[in-house]
């Protein structure tokens, strides 16, 4: 699929309280096939996610209640990307997991984010998850160790198995 059909004529929501984070988002994205609505608080993209029905949301951790827009999303069973700076961590993961995102991805790699939502909208659960653990499973070895996984064994062990699965299964 090219890029402009993955693109073409879809409404992506970004929610992030930092507007230089937004405007970076607006210029990675390729806005002439697509539209880009842009929430600073969680008031506003709150009411974005009741008035719209989008195709992507790309929602902030910290600052603007990501976890709480991410509820939202997934009780309107839309695809969510968590973006985090400050939330880099073990358990921001298995959160943004348990409440249904997609995928995640730390700020300091917002340069693969296009990538990263074109595997949304065109791969099942199971490869998105595993090509942003291998991301993520990187960046968390050097940060935490190589047994970052171990205090939650049970929960790493199941979504592992979930991932091995045919495409539509999930564990929960």
């Amino acid at each position: 699929m090219a890029r402009s059909e993955i693109w073409k004529d879809k409404l992506v929501l970004a929610v992030d309280d930092e507007e230089d984070v937004l405007e970076t988002i607006r210029d990675l994205l390729p806005e002439s096939e697509m539209t880009l609505h842009t929430a600073t608080t969680f008031e506003k993209a709150r009411e974005l996610l009741a008035s719209h029905s989008y195709d992507l949301v790309v929602l902030d951790i910290m600052g603007v209640r990501g976890f709480d827009l991410l509820k939202i999303a997934s009780i309107h069973k839309l695809p969510a990307v968590m973006l985090t700076a400050h939330a880099v961590n073990p358990e921001a993961l298995k959160k943004s997991i348990e409440l249904g995102a997609r995928a995640y991805l730390p700020k300091d790699m917002i340069y693969s984010l296009v990538p990263f939502l074109e595997d949304v909208m065109k791969l099942s659960y199971q490869s998105v998850w595993n090509k942003a653990l291998d991301h993520v499973g990187t960046l968390f070895n050097e940060k935490f160790g190589s047994d970052w996984r171990k205090s939650e064994e049970a929960f790493w062990d199941d979504f592992q198995k979930t991932l091995s699965l045919e495409e539509g299964v999930i564990i929960k």
